[in-house]
């Protein structure tokens, strides 16, 4: 009798907590990948005209860090921007909101500071066809 209490509660407990958490994309091999949300789009940058202005998360923006604006992803979250026409990636926080409304119209689903993207060899183009992985939720 015991044993069968042991048994039901210990099922219902990891029941429980399987619910409780994000389950992280899966490989076609059955490994976790680690990213938490993906999306493609267009990405663009922003820089001089912004640089030391106050963001909507209430920092500071430094057009030489490496940080972005997205409409919805938490502040604080961590991004993998990849360049799908050049292979090159860099890591981002969000920190801000953007794009404005009429360019997520045209596509665009991110914008990243200057520094970002030179690491991502657009600045010449002003945008570019981007994946973005999620790889830590930010503050909800």
């Amino acid at each position: 009798m015991q044993r069968a209490v042991v048994v039901v509660i210990a099922t219902a407990v990891l029941g429980f907590s399987a619910c409780a958490t994000r389950t992280p994309v899966r490989t076609p091999t059955g490994r976790s990948t680690g990213i938490l949300e993906t999306q493609e789009g267009l990405a663009s940058y922003y820089g001089k005209d912004f640089h030391g202005k106050i963001t909507a998360s209430g920092a500071r923006f430094n057009m030489n860090a490496m940080v972005a604006a997205h409409p919805t992803y938490p502040f604080g979250t961590r991004v993998r921007v990849t360049n799908l026409a050049n292979g090159r990636s860099t890591n981002v926080r969000i920190l801000d909101r953007g794009p404005a409304p009429q360019h997520r119209a045209d596509g665009i689903v991110i914008d990243v500071s200057r520094r970002a993207a030179e690491a991502l060899g657009f600045i010449q183009q002003g945008h570019a066809r981007v994946r973005l992985e999620v790889l830590e939720w930010g503050k909800r």
